[in-house]
């Protein structure tokens, strides 16, 4: 599957799939004859991967590190485990911050509508108006 392709499905610029291999996130994709990447079902696997960790807030970095560890094998199950522990940890944070904020929001919103109300009903009813009562303009 050419870059293009991989870009249109993962929703990822081409320049950020570039990007990704050539700071190490994504390993060297095969390229054709003619040299251009050729990404195979394991390539798009981890561009999926990547993507949704990198939505999630992950660092490349952690990522980087992370996808070398892979690259190693079975014997850094241990390593790329705590690593995913640890972003877990920091993003379950990140959610309980964001809650709080949507608590917040949720809170103001339901202040504000209730004063809209507490107005609205001191207000003449609109059925109480009528054209032949309405003011002469």
């Amino acid at each position: 599957m050419k870059i293009a392709e991989v870009s249109e499905l993962s929703g990822l610029s081409v320049d950020t799939l570039r990007y990704y291999e050539r700071v190490g996130l994504l390993p060297p994709v095969n390229r054709n004859t003619s040299g251009i990447r050729d990404f195979n079902e394991l390539d798009v696997r981890r561009v999926e991967f990547i993507k949704c960790m990198r939505t999630a807030g992950l660092p490349i970095e952690v990522l980087t590190e992370y996808m070398r560890l892979a690259l190693i094998g079975d014997e850094t199950f241990e390593a790329r485990k705590n690593i995913l522990e640890e972003q877990r940890g920091l993003l379950a944070e990140q959610i309980a911050e964001m809650q709080k904020t949507l608590d917040l929001l949720n809170y103001k919103i339901k202040f504000y509508e209730e004063r809209l109300l507490a107005v609205e009903k001191t207000l003449s009813p609109m059925e109480e108006f009528s054209v032949e009562t309405a003011p002469a303009q």
